[in-house]
């Protein structure tokens, strides 16, 4: 099966190129070239922002186009224009922040109301991306990823949480610790992807472990032990944390307090995703996995540019223990 990715060289495209290249598939990737393609795949060099940078992609035909896009959605649609009559099927990896988040739900499916196509930054992209996406002439999957994390993590959630608690000593544990947590490992997502390819399947899907796989008490407490056994976890509640003024998610990466923000990203339907053949890892080989990968690496791990960096300021979680412990 002839693959064509448009990216490949990063967290969420790379694993699917390497998922493809282990199941044989011919596999190439279009980017601009900044970082080496995973082993067994042909690269070609562009750059999607400019009609102009798309040349490398004026001829050739594959049976299945996977597509990562995070800015503009004009990319998306200068490139479904161009490959259009020369590929089978287009898979556009979109994210749940597509879904009007604010309209009162008991669960997110894919039949939740969206946002609106003007809405702007990352969900609004993104919405627009899936717009461009379903002009192709051909079948469209929309895969709808929730949190990702595993080995190559640009974003730096789990790098985070890994690296603090190596450092050891008491470390902030935002709680309560059987909280739910919703996400997908990356190379789960990949195997999710190539299989779509294969299967034709379209239409949106929300691709992310079921909620509950693991909680945040699970995932730190596997951490503290792969990471050394050195940190003692410290639960410090929702309203404590808020107090700090220490912000959840950015600053607590993975983490939100209980509530409605929190139910969105974390306890969505998956039902749709596994009937069609998603499997999920346990916690643990995530965790093993990714603290392996972070011990390989020469140096820092990796950092999207369009990202900020995550997690709690020093002083702040010393201030907090100080204070749920004296």
């Amino acid at each position: 099966m002839r693959l064509l990715i448009l990216g490949g060289s990063g967290f969420a495209g790379r694993a699917v190129a390497e998922e493809a290249v282990r199941r044989g598939f011919d596999v190439t990737v279009f980017n601009r070239g900044h970082r080496d393609g995973p082993a067994g795949v042909r690269t070609l060099t562009g750059d999607r922002d400019f009609r102009s940078g798309l040349g490398a992609l004026a001829a050739g035909e594959w049976d299945a186009v996977l597509d990562t896009w995070s800015g503009d959605a004009e990319a998306v649609q200068r490139s479904v224009d161009l490959l259009r009559g020369r590929a089978g099927h287009y898979t556009y990896v979109s994210t749940r922040s597509v879904y009007d988040w604010q309209r009162r739900i008991d669960v997110l499916t894919e039949r939740t109301p969206l946002t609106s196509p003007a809405e702007k930054g990352y969900a609004g992209d993104k919405l627009r991306g899936e717009i461009a996406a379903a002009s192709f002439d051909g079948p469209v999957l929309l895969a709808r990823a929730g949190l990702i994390l595993g080995p190559g993590e640009d974003v730096g959630r789990l790098p985070w949480w890994l690296n603090r608690l190596a450092r050891g000593g008491p470390t902030l544990a935002p709680g309560p610790a059987d909280y739910p947590l919703q996400y997908i490992d990356v190379r789960d997502l990949a195997a999710f992807l190539v299989g779509a390819f294969e299967a034709g399947l379209s239409g949106p899907y929300n691709v992310v472990g079921p909620s509950g796989h693991a909680t945040m008490g699970e995932l730190l407490s596997v951490g503290a032990e792969v990471t050394g056994g050195r940190a003692e976890l410290v639960w410090v509640t929702a309203e404590q944390i808020a107090a700090a003024g220490i912000k959840p998610w950015q600053e607590l990466p993975i983490w939100l307090p209980p509530g409605p923000e929190a139910d969105y990203i974390h306890r969505g339907d998956v039902s749709k995703a596994l009937a069609a053949g998603l499997r999920v890892r346990p916690v643990r080989e995530t965790v093993v996995d990714t603290w392996a990968w972070l011990r390989s690496l020469p140096g820092p791990a990796p950092q999207r540019g369009d990202r900020r960096p995550v997690g709690v300021p020093a002083d702040a979680e010393t201030r907090v223990l100080a204070l749920v412990t004296r």
